[in-house]
């Protein structure tokens, strides 16, 4: 496993639309391990691989609380066959906006379908901050930011204090 290096705002690389994958092998694996690593490396609580420069269908997540015993949770070719009329407001951040958090508003539930680590296919229901992360992490993959919610001007300042955070470091 490898840590690998988490793209940030403005790269172009995030706003590809990421491609479905073939096959759930071992060097797939060896990627969502990677990526895994990387995030909790950061630390968050999820990563889609084009966040990581990797345009596939890609979405690892662990929503242990801190202190608690991971949970690593695995999503390949993730759709949302159903979403709830019912929304719910969140605040949310990103790794690939670093500093960065904002309201957006999301499905309250979602039913999800996709492959896990293994490559069974499995649907589920997701509710509160599983329902919101795998959201977001679900538009990582359309090429959408959750800053993509956000006015025209709070998208721009978000943007420039990221590119100011970069230059510093």
């Amino acid at each position: 496993m490898a840590v690998r290096e988490i793209l940030v705002v403005p790269d172009p690389i995030l706003k590809q639309v990421s491609t479905p994958v073939e096959v759930v092998d071992d060097a797939l694996r060896a990627l969502m391990d990677d990526m895994l690593e990387t995030m909790y490396h950061a630390p968050g609580i999820g990563l889609a691989a084009i966040q990581i420069g990797v345009p596939k269908q890609v979405i690892v997540m662990d929503l242990a609380a801190k202190g608690e015993t991971p949970q690593p949770r695995y999503f390949v070719n993730p759709k949302i066959i159903w979403a709830s009329p019912e929304s719910v407001p969140y605040e949310e951040g990103c790794l690939s906006v670093p500093e960065i958090y904002d309201e957006v508003e999301r499905a309250a539930q979602v039913k999800i379908r996709y492959l896990d680590y293994h490559g069974h296919e499995v649907t589920e229901l997701a509710e509160g901050l599983f329902s919101v992360c795998i959201q977001h992490e679900m538009d990582h993959l359309k090429g959408v930011l959750f800053i993509d919610y956000l006015s025209r001007l709070k998208r721009e300042r978000a943007v420039s204090k990221v590119r100011k955070l970069v230059r510093v470091a």
